[in-house]
């Protein structure tokens, strides 16, 4: 079929496809008068992304893309649909209840009901590029239009806030238990600390630790000196038992020996020479010699003496060494004592010191929730509020007529096809050669109707000669 065909088809059955078009066109007419006119109300809201004043960081989540259509979901949920029913009070509307028990026979809550119906009437649209969100509302009246808008942002903004304040509440809930268990253990450890203090004496600063510390150094320092003196001592005292005793330093700087070994010389040498000039049973010489011999004996009793004392201070050295070998061992075994208190007192203060921490961590966290759980303040701002629109949205009277006739044109197209498909006729000279495969002789003009078929003599030859144009297989046609 080429398009001059297609014409004569359209023009042969113009009156069906006609008939169609202006069916669709003026029935689209009718619904258009006849529905209820709807009004549109939009507001809009912004997402806030700025830092939590409270927490001091972005809130948790506007990193995702998908804050968006999180925030879409949320005004779009029951939760909110029925939040405004509350706020509104539709509930409480004789019409609204007369049809919810008309509707449903009370099967269903009239909050989820009434929750519905602004489900079904709300429209919801992200901004692109941006953190603005429009809600629109249609109803039969601006006003309600404009109002349930309006509610659906306050109900919104109510319920984001109610997300953000309830868990904040609960983790309020949960952080003051564990803050005052946390007291409590600080309070047990610090007890703790005290008694264990107070029992072993140990003092905050540690002094004491450091003065015993202090003197187990100096009963070391003195040990070893009288270890020392006692080794000395001890080496004099065999000296002085031995056959050098008088060369001992004590008593060659004694002075009564000094003196008595001068006199001792001094009548060595005048015996010596008493003998040799008197003889020796002289009287001066035996007199002399009896002197000597008494004087020896005093050197001797003297040195004896002088001996005797190296003894005694070796005794008294070996006395101290002793005593502070006991003192040394007793200050060590008190100062590992106080060591060992020392190092549990200061495993008690770490418990105390963990202790402390934790409470000022679940403290400041208590604090944190507590504000967040006592917020009044969303990040969810009114962009612009509804207003009742002026005009009408629908029913759409100019685009419902551009699609009817769009839509009756392509209906009324498709009955003519339809039709022509089944009532096939020839519309055009070419018809013929398409059909019957030979070449078209010549075309007749139009003939008006009593010069073609008025005359009876003429209608048989004129049939006549039209047959005979024709090929044999196609006369019994």
């Amino acid at each position: 079929m080429n398009f001059s065909q297609f014409l004569a088809i359209l023009r042969a059955r113009k009156w069906l496809g006609l008939s169609i078009l202006a069916t669709v066109v003026l029935g689209t007419l009718a619904v258009s008068l006849f529905l209820p006119k709807q009004y549109t109300a939009t507001a809009s809201v912004v997402v806030d992304v700025r830092p939590d004043p409270i927490a001091g960081t972005l809130l948790q989540g506007f990193a995702v893309p998908s804050i968006i259509a999180t925030q879409i979901d949320v005004m779009t949920s029951d939760r909110v649909a029925q939040r405004v029913v509350r706020n509104l009070k539709l509930n409480e509307s004789p019409g609204f209840r007369q049809q919810w028990e008309e509707q449903t026979q009370r099967a269903v809550p009239i909050e989820v009901w009434l929750g519905n119906l602004i489900q079904n009437g709300m429209d919801v649209r992200p901004s692109r590029e941006s953190n603005v969100i429009a809600v629109s509302f249609r109803a039969e009246s601006p006003s309600a239009a404009a109002g349930i808008a309006n509610a659906i942002v306050q109900a919104y903004m109510d319920t984001t806030l109610e997300l953000r304040v309830d868990p904040a509440r609960q983790y309020s809930a949960f952080f003051d238990s564990r803050s005052k268990e946390a007291r409590d253990a600080l309070e047990a450890a610090q007890n703790k600390l005290s008694a264990f203090q107070k029992e072993n004496g140990i003092l905050a600063s540690d002094e004491r630790f450091d003065i015993e510390n202090t003197r187990l150094n100096e009963l070391s320092s003195q040990l070893v000196a009288i270890q020392a003196i006692a080794s000395e001592s001890t080496s004099r005292q065999v000296q002085a038992a031995g056959a050098q005793s008088d060369r001992m330093q004590e008593v060659l700087n004694n002075a009564v020996l000094g003196g008595l070994k001068v006199d001792l010389s001094r009548a060595e040498a005048r015996l010596q020479e008493l003998n040799s000039r008197l003889g020796d049973n002289h009287p001066q010489v035996v007199e002399l010699r009896a002197n000597i011999k008494e004087t020896q004996a005093r050197l001797d009793a003297e040195t004896r003496k002088v001996t005797g004392g190296v003894g005694v201070s070796n005794t008294i050295n070996q006395s101290r060494e002793t005593k502070l070998r006991a003192e040394l061992a007793e200050q060590r075994g008190k100062v590992l004592r106080m060591r060992a208190a020392r190092d549990e007192a200061q495993v008690l203060m770490r418990e105390v010191e963990s202790a402390q921490r934790a409470f000022e961590a679940v403290q400041a966290r208590f604090t944190q929730t507590s504000l967040e759980s006592q917020t009044t303040m969303s990040y969810i701002n009114v962009l612009s509020g509804a207003a009742p629109p002026l005009q009408p949205s629908a029913p759409r009277t100019v685009l419902n007529m551009i699609l009817a006739v769009l839509l009756g044109s392509i209906l009324g197209l498709v009955a003519v096809m339809v039709r022509e498909l089944f009532d096939r006729r020839l519309r055009a000279s070419g018809d013929i050669s398409d059909l019957l495969g030979v070449p078209m002789l010549g075309t007749l003009p139009r003939p008006r109707k009593n010069r073609l078929f008025g005359s009876k003599g003429k209608t048989p030859q004129l049939q006549n000669r039209i047959l005979g144009a024709l090929p044999n297989n196609t006369k019994s046609a």
